[in-house]
C-alpha cells in the first residue's frame, strides 16, 4: 500500500554562498565607483588631464565587456569556485596597484587587471546560485543579486566619496584592498563547482566578441563627443564627414552577427562555442534578453539624467546626488526580492507588461513634476516607482533566462547578463546625453533668434552650436567674459534654465515611451504561471532542448 503522506520539503540551503556572491558583486562596484570620485585627486597629484583618468575607466569597461564571455568559459573549464577566487585575487592586485601607483601608466595596467577580474567573477555569480539553490530559494537569490547590483553601486560611490574626500583618493582604494582580502578569504567557504567536461576555449570567438562589444561600447560612449550622424570637430577622424561613433556602432553590429554565425558553425561541428546558443534558443528567452536590455538601458539613462537635474539645475554636489538616489536604489532592491511572491499568482508575461507600464507612468510623472525646486515630494515618489518597476523586471527577466536553460549553461547566462549590462550602460548614457544636448540646442536657438535683448553680435561671442548642459554659475562665468550687460546675462540665465528643464522633460518622456513600447515584446514572455519547481517555458521546449543537447568536445 502506498503511503499518502507528502514527502517533507527539503530544508532551505544556507545563505552563506549568497552572502559571498554579494560580496563579489560589491567588490567590483567598489573598484569602479572609486575611480570617478578620485579624478580630482589623481589629476592634481600626477598633473594629467581629467580625460586621461577617464581613459582609465574606459580600459576597465572594455576589459569587462570584451572578456566576460571568456570568463564564463574559464569558469566551466576550471570550475566556477576556483575562478571566483582567481578573480578576487585579480581585483585585490588591481586595488594594491591603484593604492600605491607611482604613475598613470600603472593605473592603466591596474584597471585592465580589474576589468579581467570583473569579467571572470561576473558569470560565477549565476553558477553559484544555480548550484547552491533551487526552487523559490533560487528565485529569491536571483532577486537579491539583481538588487545588490544597484544598491552596491550607490553604496560604493557613497563610501568611496566619503573616504576619498576626507582622507584622500589612495585611501579609497585602500578600502577596496581590505574588502578584496575579505572576499578572497570568504571564497574558501564556497563549495567546489564541478568542471564541465571537454570544454575548449574558442579563441576566434574571443576575438570576435571582444572586437564587436568594444566597438559598440566605444561607439555608444562617444556619440555625444563625436556626433551621432555627422562628425563633430572633436572627432578623431571623419570619413566623408560621418561620425566615427556611428561607424563603430555599425561595425559592432556586424561583428555581433559574425560572432553568432561563428558560434552556430562551431555548434554544428560539435565544438564548444564561446556562448552557448541554448540560452537564446526560444522566443521567450530572446524577448527576455531584449526586455532586460531595455530596462537596464532605461535605468542607466535615469542614473545619468537625475544627477544632471540635481547638480546642474539644483546646483547641488555629487554627494547630495548619492543621497537623493538612495530611495530609488532601495526600491530596486525591495521589489527585486518581493516580486518572487507574485510568481505563483501571475505569469511572467503579465508581471512584465504591468511593470513596464508602471515604469512608463512613473517616468511620465517625473517629466511633469520636475521643476527648479528639489523639495517636490512627487519627484521622490516618481523615482521610487521607477525603482519598483525596474527591480521587478530585472529579477523576473533574469529568472526567465536562468530557469529556461540547463544548469550547465548557468555561466553562459551570467555572461549574457554581463554583456547586456555593459552595453546598456553605454547605450543608456549615450541616448540620454544625445537627447539633452540635441533638445537644449534646438530650444536655445529658437529662444535667441530675433531676441530683443540678445543681439547677433553677442551670440557670435558664445558658441551655441553645441551648447553644454551647464549650471547657472558656469553660464555666468562664460557670458561675463563677453560684452553682455547685466540685463543680458540675467536673460541668458533664464533662457538656459528653461531650456535645461525642457530638455529633461522631453528626455524623461522619451524613455517613458520606450518603456511603454516594451509592453509589446513582453507579450512573448511565458504565459504560464511559474511555480518554484518549474521553468516558465513550456515542457515541450525543454524536451526538444534535452534531445538536441549533446556533449561537445
Amino acid at each position: 500500500m502506498t503511503s499518502q503522506n507528502p514527502e517533507p520539503a527539503a530544508a532551505p540551503a544556507s545563505w552563506m554562498p549568497m552572502i559571498i556572491v554579494s560580496m563579489g558583486q560589491t567588490l567590483t562596484a567598489l573598484n569602479i565607483n572609486a575611480l570617478p570620485v578620485s579624478i580630482g585627486g589623481i589629476v592634481g597629484e600626477f598633473n594629467v588631464a581629467a580625460s586621461t583618468v577617464g581613459t582609465v575607466i574606459v580600459i576597465y569597461s572594455l576589459a569587462v565587456a570584451g572578456f566576460i564571455m571568456l570568463g564564463a568559459k574559464l569558469g566551466q573549464r576550471f570550475g566556477s569556485t576556483q575562478v571566483f577566487r582567481w578573480a578576487s585575487g585579480f581585483l585585490l592586485l588591481a586595488s594594491i596597484l591603484m593604492t600605491f601607483s607611482p604613475s598613470i601608466t600603472v593605473m592603466f595596467i591596474a584597471q585592465f587587471l580589474a576589468g579581467l577580474g570583473a569579467a571572470m567573477i561576473g558569470p560565477t555569480f549565476v553558477v553559484q546560485i544555480a548550484h547552491n539553490y533551487s526552487g523559490k530559494q533560487q528565485a529569491k537569490a536571483l532577486g537579491i543579486l539583481g538588487g545588490v547590483s544597484a544598491v552596491a553601486s550607490a553604496a560604493a560611490f557613497f563610501i568611496a566619496g566619503i573616504v576619498g574626500t576626507t582622507l584622500g583618493w589612495r585611501y579609497a582604494f585602500g578600502f577596496v584592498i581590505v574588502f578584496a582580502v575579505l572576499t578572497l578569504f570568504m571564497s574558501f567557504r564556497l563549495k567546489d563547482v564541478p568542471q564541465v567536461a571537454n570544454v575548449r576555449i574558442d579563441a576566434i570567438g574571443v576575438v570576435l566578441a571582444f572586437a564587436a562589444i568594444s566597438l559598440l561600447s566605444l561607439g555608444f560612449n562617444n556619440i555625444n563627443e563625436w556626433g551621432l550622424f555627422f562628425a563633430h570637430a572633436s572627432a578623431p577622424l571623419a570619413p566623408l564627414g560621418i561620425s566615427p561613433a556611428l561607424l563603430m556602432i555599425f561595425a559592432g553590429v556586424i561583428g555581433i552577427q559574425m560572432f553568432m554565425a561563428w558560434a552556430q558553425r562551431r555548434q554544428a561541428a560539435q565544438l564548444t562555442p564561446l556562448l552557448a546558443l541554448e540560452v537564446l534558443e526560444s522566443q521567450a528567452e530572446r524577448m527576455a534578453a531584449v526586455s532586460l536590455l531595455a530596462i537596464v538601458t532605461i535605468g542607466n539613462a535615469l542614473s545619468f539624467l537625475v544627477p544632471m537635474y540635481i547638480q546642474m539645475v539644483q546646483g547641488r554636489s555629487s554627494m547630495d546626488t548619492a543621497i537623493a538616489l538612495i530611495p530609488y536604489q532601495l526600491a530596486i532592491l525591495t521589489s527585486a526580492m518581493l516580486v518572487i511572491g507574485l510568481y505563483e499568482r501571475f505569469s511572467p508575461r503579465r508581471i512584465a507588461r504591468f511593470a513596464f507600464a508602471s515604469v512608463a507612468l512613473a517616468l511620465t510623472l517625473l517629466a511633469v513634476v520636475m521643476d527648479n525646486e528639489w523639495n517636490n515630494a512627487l519627484v521622490i515618489v516618481g523615482l521610487i516607482l521607477v525603482g519598483l518597476g525596474q527591480g521587478a523586471l530585472i529579477t523576473l527577466l533574469f529568472n526567465v533566462l536562468v530557469t529556461s536553460s540547463p544548469k550547465q549553461f548557468a555561466g553562459d547566462v551570467g555572461a549574457l547578463r554581463g554583456a547586456i549590462n555593459n552595453l546598456s550602460n553605454g547605450l543608456g548614457t549615450a541616448l540620454a546625453a544625445a537627447l539633452l544636448v540635441g533638445i537644449l540646442s534646438v530650444t536655445i536657438h529658437r529662444e535667441v533668434e530675433d531676441h530683443p535683448l540678445i543681439p547677433p553680435e553677442l551670440i557670435e561671442q558664445v558658441n551655441i552650436d553645441r551648447p553644454t548642459f551647464a549650471s547657472n554659475e558656469r553660464l555666468i562665468e562664460v557670458v561675463s567674459a563677453t560684452t553682455a550687460t547685466p540685463e543680458q546675462i540675467e536673460e541668458a540665465i533664464r533662457i538656459n534654465a528653461e531650456a535645461r528643464l525642457h530638455a529633461l522633460h522631453v528626455a524623461f518622456l522619451f524613455f517613458a515611451g520606450l518603456a511603454l513600447l516594451m509592453v509589446v515584446p513582453a507579450r512573448k514572455l511565458p504565459a504560464m504561471k511559474h511555480t518554484p519547481e518549474s521553468s516558465p517555458v513550456s515542457s515541450t521546449h525543454h524536451m526538444r532542448r534535452k534531445i538536441r543537447t549533446k556533449p561537445t568536445p
